[in-house]
């Protein structure tokens, strides 16, 4: 037998023996122990290969009756099926899951657009210097096209029939070849759009619009950390990852490069203005040297547009309410709105024949009046009911003067540009326009897709559909767009999105039974008992996820065990935000730890046959260790994942 078979039968007993151990008799039972054991039945029972929706449904009926049954035994039938329609029609009225469907159709057609494999080419010469260059570049694809399809199995699948054996012919580990491919493909699951961070905002009733925000940079955190860890050991130990050789960095040129190149300078700026001016190139079409400098000149462009606009937001004048004052009614605060209009704005309040006058039952005291009109400035012209602005309030629709740091900002900006296009020859223009048909298409759309959830300017249902439409257009726009794709399309995205409703459903009437039972208020009680910190309950939740990585998948952990964590973290004084964005680093585990880690059973399918499970799992070993130094980063400093929600959603 197998050893995954024996390590996972092992679990299942280790399950079965503590519910017998811990549990009293079964005549001394009571309903909450009966949850407990629900529990432990749940986890056997999707360990032994039944479906997880349909088990969650049945033990949750099953157990439910047995709970209403102690009570009121007559109603116990009806009142189960009752709880039934109520737990399925709360989920059917969630809002929150009609992005989900949106999101997979998007990262369905994307997959299909067939743009991996020039991603993968494009970044594999941008990074032809950096030491491990090929695994440098597989995880940088993988996480980019992670993000784009947020589907795992697709990601880890397509990069293993790219990027795997380009690693292997270049004499790379395997070990360290099937830990790039599957902890990259993983990070799909994280970086939003994010399909588990939808499900866990439903599931614990967290904003997903912060939850993504706060998503974002622990993302980028752990994607660093995988290049940073392969960087050191390549030039550590060379001989896990040996170098390009001269021969494959070598970029070919067209023709017209080649001439200017070689005639007039081999940087892209000197060499394409040189060409237009001299009369030398003149088998060189103006058309070609025309187009190629429009697209050197891009990164300029870019930052010249990011800079104006940052320009033109720091240096806005102060907004219409801070300029025109209040025009006051009644008594004394005549006076005050007075002198707020004359030392912000400068206006005046208009003469009592244009504008308004003020009710005769708050006149001001004669005294009041007197000092009023001795210190009132002498009358204007009269004016219409619309008051026009002074003179003097002109200075305040005037820019204000831009800081420091936009100064330092722009500098650096200009100085980097500097260094950029000395260093820009005619091969890394071709590399350029490589990325610019493979990776700016993604990043504009995922940018496009993240910016409009972030900055409040769609829910994550609006920006998914838009989404689906901007998947639909790459596709269109790479000629991959026919019938059989929409088709297929169409057809994983209903049974993806039938899989997580049917799941929810399941977990709606599981997590009821187990209220109904008492198995939280069990769990509660013992919790609480212990009398823990914060940070050792935060410790103990941390580690029984990643434990219920090794046997579950992230779907299963969140939909059952999530009901438990969060009703306890309002005692510790714990943020259910925060508590998500660990669990989603946390969960990166349950794809990359034997015995359920999907990840490598995606890549032991497409691999070569020498390949084995064994050695993918080494591979993932040093990955799954980075995952829990990210963790232990981002509960050190909180403000990796919670800065962004702060600043966007105060």
């Amino acid at each position: 037998m197998r050893k995954e078979v024996w390590f996972g039968l092992s679990i299942m007993a280790a399950v079965v023996l503590a519910a017998f151990i811990l549990l009293p008799p079964l005549g001394q039972m009571t309903n909450g122990h009966l949850g407990l054991l629900m529990l432990a039945l749940v986890v056997v029972a999707i360990m032994l290969g039944f479906p997880t929706a349909f088990t969650l449904m049945g033990m949750g009926m099953v157990f439910a009756w047995i709970a209403y049954r102690s009570s009121n035994p007559s109603l116990a039938v009806e009142q189960t099926l009752d709880l039934m329609v109520q737990r399925t029609y709360s989920v059917m009225s969630n809002d929150v899951l009609i992005s989900i469907p949106l999101f997979v159709f998007m990262g369905y057609l994307i997959e299909r657009a067939n743009l991996i494999e020039k991603l993968f080419k494009s970044m594999h010469l941008a990074t032809s210097r950096v030491p491990g260059s090929l695994a440098v570049a597989t995880i940088i694809t993988c996480a980019i096209f992670a993000t784009a399809t947020g589907i795992v199995g697709a990601v880890v699948t397509l990069m293993g029939l790219l990027a795997l054996p380009a690693m292997l012919r270049a004499g790379y580990s395997v070990q360290l070849s099937a830990g790039a491919i599957t902890a990259g493909g993983c990070l799909g699951i994280l970086i939003p759009p994010s399909v588990m961070l939808i499900v866990y905002g439903a599931t614990a009733g967290v904003s997903v619009v912060k939850l993504y925000a706060g998503a974002f940079f622990p993302g980028i955190m752990l994607a660093t950390l995988y290049v940073l860890y392969v960087v050191v050991l390549a030039k550590w130990k060379p001989h896990l990852a040996p170098p390009m050789s001269a021969e494959d960095r070598v970029v070919p040129l067209p023709p017209f490069a080649s001439v200017v190149s070689t005639t007039v300078s081999d940087k892209v700026l000197p060499g394409l203005i040189g060409a237009i001016k001299g009369k030398r190139n003149a088998a060189v079409p103006m058309r070609d040297l025309l187009n190629h400098l429009f697209i050197a000149i891009l990164p300029a462009l870019a930052v010249a547009l990011i800079m104006g606009a940052i320009f033109l937001k720091v240096t806005a004048p102060l907004p219409p309410a801070e300029v025109e004052g209040v025009v006051a009614m009644g008594g004394s605060s005549v006076e005050s709105a007075e002198e707020e209009t004359e030392t912000v704005g400068g206006l005046k309040e208009p003469e009592e024949e244009g504008g308004l006058k003020p009710p005769p039952a708050e006149t001001p005291a004669p005294e009041t009046t007197a000092k009023a009109a001795a210190e009132k400035p002498a009358p204007a012209a009269p004016v219409s009911a619309v008051p026009t602005p002074a003179p003097e309030s002109a200075a305040a629709q005037e820019r204000l003067p831009a800081p420091d740091s936009f100064w330092i900002g722009l500098a650096s900006c200009v100085v980097a540009l500097g260094i950029f296009y000395a260093y820009f020859s005619f091969a890394r223009l071709e590399i350029f326009k490589m990325l610019l048909g493979s990776f700016f298409p993604l990043a504009v759309m995922i940018m496009a897709v993240l910016g409009t959830i972030v900055f409040g300017l769609a829910t994550p249902t609006e920006a998914a559909a838009m989404g689906s439409l901007g998947g639909l257009l790459l596709a269109a726009a790479y000629r991959r767009l026919n019938l059989q794709v929409m088709k297929e399309s169409v057809y994983l995205t209903a049974k993806t999105s039938a899989m997580v409703c049917w799941l929810f459903v399941g977990s709606s009437i599981f997590s009821a039974a187990f209220a109904l039972l008492g198995g939280q208020e069990i769990i509660n009680q013992w919790v609480l008992s212990l009398n823990m910190t914060p940070v050792q309950f935060m410790i103990l939740a941390q580690v029984v996820i990643f434990l219920l990585g090794w046997p579950l998948e992230w779907t299963e952990i969140i939909v059952i065990f999530m009901p438990i964590f969060i009703p306890l973290l309002p005692h510790f004084g714990i943020d259910p935000l925060f508590f998500g964005l660990l669990v989603a680093l946390n969960l990166q585990t349950a794809f990359l730890s034997p015995p359920v880690a999907m990840a490598a059973f995606y890549l032991k399918g497409v691999s070569p046959p020498h390949v084995t499970l064994n050695q993918i799992f080494a591979g993932m070993l040093p990955f799954m260790a980075i995952q829990v130094f990210a963790i232990f980063l981002l509960y050190q400093f909180p403000a990796i994942g919670l800065w962004l929600p702060e600043l966007l959603y105060k």
